[in-house]
């Protein structure tokens, strides 16, 4: 039973503004997405716009700060692309109250490795909010 549970958990995308519906063959992602090309949740268009500083995916701008270094921003990229793509997060999905989507992520795993260099890479960037996901004021745009 435990394994059934599980395995319900792999191969589904959550209910996102961008998500698709199911995962399946999306053989023209961009760039860092790429790597979920065979069984994605994302489209091409939301891989492409995955890596652009200024995107339409969540009216947000890596250079809110000034300019990001690129070899941080690729781990933002990565981020983007994992949540935006990949069909094995299931056991991370959370339920959200949102007008622009009903489920995210929550305590995903991160390897060392990974952790460690995200810090090494981006350890001398700047950000000017203590917290990206509440609280900004978008009414200038």
């Amino acid at each position: 039973a435990a394994a059934v549970t599980r395995n319900s958990l792999l191969n589904i995308c959550m209910d996102a503004k961008h998500h698709k519906t199911e995962p399946g063959p999306e053989g023209q992602l961009y760039g860092q997405c790429v790597l979920w090309k065979d069984n994605a949740c994302c489209t091409a268009n939301t891989s492409v716009e995955a890596h652009q500083d200024q995107s339409y995916l969540y009216n947000f701008n890596w250079d809110h700060c000034g300019a990001m270094p690129e070899k941080c921003k690729r781990h933002f990229i990565q981020d983007t692309c994992l949540y935006e793509c990949s069909p094995n997060l299931g056991p991370w999905i959370d339920q959200a109250d949102t007008s622009w989507r009903k489920e995210r992520i929550r305590h995903v795993p991160l390897c060392r490795e990974d952790c460690e260099q995200w810090w090494e890479d981006c350890q001398d960037a700047f950000t000017c909010k203590v917290n990206w996901h509440k609280g900004w004021n978008w009414t200038t745009g």
